[in-house]
């Protein structure tokens, strides 16, 4: 799926390309070439200065398993005041849901958001790792443009593999539980639901504020940790950083890129919501209506709990991220 990093040969070799074989040859160099590419189909095998695709997958999906069980109540409650005016705040929206629902009522829609947290993060983190294997110059280092370059194509990536289906059917569950008659039983009958009513594309509703939301996050998440490591690291930035370094360089990281995108969630959160292809034509009618009724704030409705949840959310599955993945590389 990802290209790999992989030797350069020095200026003198000309190779030729035999399709039958797929190998390169050259006189004076065919065996020590052949050499290099005998594993390149090994998943374990990483390219210079990056994380192999297992270790990345692996490690990705445990953290972020992890990360959104701790997280979600904030998220749920973000997503609940974009949706509409029903609270005038996330305390009285915590109220509200405890008092009607019981604390249960906080994780309502988790089933959506775990099931795809797991198999995102371990795609982000794949494609940041495979993106930087792309961008790294001949010395295995990456510029601050080049992390940002890794990131926005990590969350693009994310955004169309799973973010996407997965924050829809996540947002129907939470609308829905606010609905006079509730409609759907849990995550599968909501899909079922969803794809019966809609098709397909009735799961990809929202597609280009997620494409631009994700890329934007993971772009800004991965730039300022990594400069915010070379800031606080003592030692070498590039290796295995102590826990409090992870942590503080992620949740500056994770409060970026709140800041920075805000705007796009809301009309994200709005295009997924329940009735939302009846109300809006597209993304940019949705951010006009969403200026009409509350001028700017309107795009930053949801703003705290969002800030709240996506700061430890960044300081917890980077700093996961980074310890797991250096105790799975010792074992493979």
């Amino acid at each position: 799926m990802f290209l790999s990093n992989r030797p350069t040969p020095p200026p003198a070799f000309a190779p030729q390309l035999n399709l039958s074989g797929m190998t390169f040859s050259h006189a004076s160099h065919s065996a020590a070439f052949s050499a290099n590419y005998s594993n390149t189909s090994d998943m374990s095998a990483p390219a210079k200065g990056g994380k192999s695709p297992f270790v990345s997958i692996l490690a990705g999906a445990i953290s972020g398993g992890i990360e959104i069980c701790l997280t979600y109540p904030t998220e749920y409650v973000k997503t609940q005041l974009q949706l509409g005016n029903r609270y005038s705040g996330p305390m009285d929206c915590v109220r509200s849901t405890v008092q009607q629902y019981g604390v249960g009522g906080l994780y309502r829609g988790l089933s959506s958001l775990l099931v795809g947290s797991i198999p995102k993060a371990a795609v982000r983190f794949l494609g940041f790792e495979e993106f930087k294997k792309l961008l790294m110059d001949e010395d295995g280092r990456m510029t601050p443009g080049r992390n940002f370059m890794a990131g926005l194509g990590a969350g693009v990536t994310e955004a169309l593999l799973v973010v996407c289906p997965m924050e829809t059917i996540k947002v129907r569950l939470i609308h829905d539980q606010t609905q006079p008659n509730p409609q759907y039983r849990g995550l599968a009958h909501a899909t079922r639901s969803i794809v019966a009513a809609e098709g397909l594309a009735g799961i990809y509703r929202g597609l280009a504020p997620t494409i631009v939301k994700q890329g934007s996050n993971q772009a800004i998440r991965f730039l300022v940790y990594n400069e915010m490591k070379k800031l606080l690291s003592t030692g070498d930035p590039d290796a295995v950083q102590p826990v409090h370094v992870s942590m503080i360089s992620g949740a500056v990281a994770g409060g970026m890129s709140v800041l920075g995108n805000n705007p796009i969630d809301a009309v994200k959160s709005r295009m997924q919501g329940i009735g939302a292809k009846d109300l809006y034509k597209n993304s940019w009618d949705c951010a006009k209506h969403i200026y009409r009724e509350a001028g700017v704030r309107g795009f930053y409705k949801g703003c705290t709990p969002r800030m709240a949840r996506v700061v430890g959310d960044v300081a917890i599955v980077m700093t996961l991220y980074e310890q797991i993945a250096a105790q799975l590389e010792k074992v493979f």
